[in-house]
């Protein structure tokens, strides 16, 4: 890899750094390419550089903020969450009450969708124990979910996040 510090006009390094190939990328960073060519097309990680030949590019940056993505991904933040996450991590004039304010608040809807997921399960589970699964047509879980006695629940629905805004520095 050549230690050249171009960059091209977004920023990006330039090909003679960005040496490895998406294949590269993706078995060092644990992102499926597919993944990443999807990440790049939703603006959540800048454009990969591309060769002479036309293909994409990447340096060991690359790799650094794949993982990171893949990590925040399986601590459950949202896309608009980890755009968030990225952007705080990228700013190295950045606070940490911000990070912390983000991670707070998803933590609580974490905490929501526990809650709502327990009272699921215990309702499920008092129906599948008056249920007697034997070949009588009559079932208390067909008819619950036909009367709809059961508790509605929030967990149909997705997490509810922040807005995007909250936690963040404002740019002047």
């Amino acid at each position: 890899m050549s230690t050249s510090n171009e960059t091209t006009r977004a920023g990006r390094p330039s090909v003679a750094k960005a040496s490895m190939n998406i294949g590269n990328v993706a078995e060092g960073s644990g992102v499926p390419p597919k993944t990443i060519r999807y990440y790049e097309s939703i603006g959540l990680i800048h454009p990969a550089a591309r060769g002479p030949n036309g293909y994409r590019t990447y340096a060991a940056a690359d790799t650094r903020t794949l993982k990171f993505v893949k990590r925040a991904r399986s601590l459950g933040f949202s896309v608009e969450e980890v755009r968030d996450l990225l952007d705080l991590w990228r700013d190295k004039t950045r606070t940490s009450v911000g990070v912390k304010s983000l991670a707070t608040h998803h933590l609580e809807a974490l905490d929501r969708k526990i809650e709502e997921l327990s009272s699921m399960r215990k309702v499920l589970a008092d129906l599948v124990t008056r249920c007697h699964g034997d070949t009588r047509p009559d079932c208390p879980i067909l008819d619950d979910i036909e009367e709809g006695k059961a508790v509605r629940h929030a967990s149909a629905l997705p997490i509810e996040h922040e807005p995007r805004s909250q936690g963040r520095k404002e740019k002047s």
